[in-house]
């Protein structure tokens, strides 16, 4: 839809694998150094049997693979490579999802932890990965990544939250994340109908 509104042009699509990535090494990627941890190897394939099914049950939901993959976590080095997209100050444009409770930001973290009860509402409405709009310029001057990095090495034990890419992305992009460019784009693209 913003896209309809503001026609990028001429454009260049260039493919590349996540191989040829050679910044994306364990010394600067948090992500990608806990997964090569012991610890980390030992939570994923050698976890203890659980004493109860309901632990093993909610346990196992995060040893799903997808939260092994490095891909989840891409979207965090965008500007690495990409363009420019502009909306007053922010860096994420995205859509609440606040309509239900369990939208909520005490949904996803751990508030008995002091970094995040003192930093964070729990009651912040969150928002959803499916669609964003990003200000690259502004995540480069904000240094949304080296934030993200942050969290990653404050969140290395699992103790803020559990694993995924929406806990750190409501963490990193708290206070940056605009739900009216979204909407607004939106709006504008069904009065034109």
């Amino acid at each position: 839809m913003w896209f309809l509104l503001n026609p990028p042009g001429k454009a260049t699509i260039h493919v590349e694998n996540v191989d040829e990535f050679k910044w994306l090494n364990s010394s600067y990627c948090p992500v990608l150094r806990q997964l090569e941890s012991a610890a980390m190897k030992e939570y994923y394939f050698k976890a203890a049997h659980p004493n109860t099914l309901s632990a093993g049950s909610s346990n196992l939901k995060y040893r799903n693979p997808k939260y092994l993959s490095m891909l989840n976590h891409l979207r965090f080095y965008l500007p690495q490579d990409c363009g420019r997209l502009t909306f007053c100050g922010k860096v994420n444009g995205a859509v609440e999802t606040c309509g239900q409770s369990f939208h909520r930001f005490d949904k996803y973290l751990n508030f008995s932890n002091p970094h995040i009860a003192r930093n964070f509402d729990p009651n912040a409405c969150g928002w959803a990965y499916g669609m964003n709009m990003f200000d690259l310029k502004e995540w480069k001057k904000k240094d949304i990544t080296g934030i993200y990095h942050k969290w990653q090495n404050m969140n290395e034990d699992r103790v803020l939250w559990k694993l995924g890419t929406l806990p750190p992305g409501l963490i990193t992009f708290h206070g940056l994340t605009s739900t009216r460019v979204v909407a607004c784009a939106r709006f504008r693209i069904q009065s034109k109908h």
